[in-house]
């Protein structure tokens, strides 16, 4: 196994991961609320709707983000080698993945983890292993 250096960007990951850490921690204490997309974007589609605003105003922040980046000259440009099909496919098992788990990564891995919940572990371990496996069977079995 080998680093590959030329892409090995700790420092903006480190801070990338303390404003989400931030951002999660100012939701939770400010609003009672846990930054998870999937339960954002699920009271979004529940009726009926209830405290929507904080909801937007999240959503928004998640879209407008990249869309500033690129304004000030540091696009976002994602390098995804699948199809249209693959990636609804996928986003759709994602989907499903939350629903049984009860919420999504960012729910149970940041928010769920500092708040000590035995469940989030649970979870954050599952998606954990599941991830390793994949990428393990797609590199080493499959031959991608």
């Amino acid at each position: 196994m080998s680093i590959d250096f030329a892409h090995f960007t700790p420092g903006t990951a480190l801070i990338g991961g303390l404003i989400i850490g931030l951002a999660a921690a100012v939701l939770v204490l400010g609003n009672g609320r846990i930054a998870g997309i999937s339960g954002v974007v699920g009271g979004l589609l529940q009726w009926p709707r209830g405290d929507v605003d904080w909801r937007i105003a999240f959503l928004i922040g998640l879209i407008g983000a990249p869309i500033i980046a690129a304004l000030l000259g540091h696009p976002v440009v994602p390098d995804i080698a699948a199809g249209w099909g693959e990636v609804l496919a996928a986003g759709f098992l994602v989907g499903i993945g939350t629903r049984y788990a009860g919420g999504c990564t960012s729910g149970h891995g940041v928010c769920g983890l500092s708040r000590g919940s035995v469940r989030s572990l649970v979870a954050t371990l599952t998606f954990m292993a599941a991830g390793i496996v994949t990428v393990f069977v797609i590199r080493h079995v499959v031959g991608g």
